[in-house]
């Protein structure tokens, strides 16, 4: 789907108070939990471990004797637990009833499991939504924590004023894989940027050149790689890459320069290689001179 159809509250809004489960009191769960009281909701909180929801209960949450009082006690229910086994696992317990209920789970998981707790759910009697969330603890409960969710439209509409309370909230569409699918990509785009500033940072150091110095010169050439996303786009998405600003050969022989001074710093060589790796697989395949996007067709096949 193009995320510009996706729906989105932006920013923190007060709806009417609505009673809302929070089960699974880590430290994103409480953060959950916490944000919901801040925004005047009635609370209850469930966990294994019942010390974890004394400072909420001391702010006005009522704690459940079990899982299924939890469930039993609400409109809405929010799952923040270690893994889908353990959502299904408590959810399978004696004494829980899903029928009627609706569940946001917003429990790490990968498509594929969001995909099959949701079918489980529903068989269940349960409206499921999937969730992601793409923020810290401390930011939960502001803008700047982004909350996906996948599922069906007309239960994501229903909550929507209630899970606002919790950041930015967006919906993706009816697939109840995608909130995760975005979350394992969003995942690869943090993970990448972090590893080649730090990889950077490594070079720099030799000549005495400190991190701080370099970070805002490294934020300045993301914030610019950012801005070629969009047209880079098109061409993956028309399945044609012209090369309007480099050939994907050209961009290969920068690699060479950077895996070599790399080597001749002393630095770890292993992200450089990875970018000429893929770069030769595809020039061997004939596509030298097309724009670098083409490598779409590298990262879209299993590894060997």
């Amino acid at each position: 789907m193009n995320v510009d159809d996706a729906a989105m509250t932006t920013g923190i809004h007060h709806s009417s108070p609505t009673a809302v489960s929070v089960v699974g009191l880590g430290l994103m769960g409480r953060a959950l939990a916490q944000a919901l009281l801040r925004a005047g909701h009635h609370v209850t909180v469930w966990n294994r471990t019942p010390a974890k929801a004394a400072a909420l209960v001391a702010d006005g949450a009522r704690l459940a004797p079990s899982a299924g009082d939890a469930l039993r006690s609400a409109d809405l229910t929010i799952l923040c637990l270690t893994d889908d086994e353990a959502v299904r696992g408590l959810l399978g317990q004696d004494g829980v009833v899903l029928a009627g209920t609706t569940l946001v789970n917003l429990t790490s998981a990968s498509s594929a499991q969001a995909r099959e707790t949701a079918r489980w759910a529903v068989q269940r009697g349960a409206r499921y939504l999937d969730g992601a969330i793409m923020a810290v603890p401390p930011a939960i409960g502001t803008a700047e924590a982004v909350i996906l969710h996948s599922g069906p439209r007309t239960d994501f509409e229903a909550h929507e004023p209630t899970l606002a309370a919790l950041g930015t909230v967006t919906y993706l569409g009816d697939d109840p894989g995608l909130a995760s699918l975005y979350d394992a990509a969003g995942l690869t785009m943090m993970w990448s940027v972090l590893n080649a500033w730090l990889h950077g940072t490594a070079m720099l150091r030799t000549a005495g050149v400190d991190a701080a110095s370099y970070a805002p010169f490294a934020q300045q050439i993301a914030v610019g790689v950012a801005g070629w996303l969009p047209g880079y786009a098109e061409q993956v998405d028309r399945g044609s890459f012209p090369a309007e600003v480099s050939a994907l050969e050209t961009d290969a022989r920068a690699m060479s320069h950077l895996l070599h001074e790399s080597a001749a710093l002393g630095v770890s060589t292993e992200l450089p290689r990875l970018f000429k790796a893929l770069a030769d697989r595809a020039i061997a395949a004939g596509h030298g001179s097309e724009q670098y996007p083409v490598l779409i067709e590298e990262f879209g096949r299993p590894t060997p």
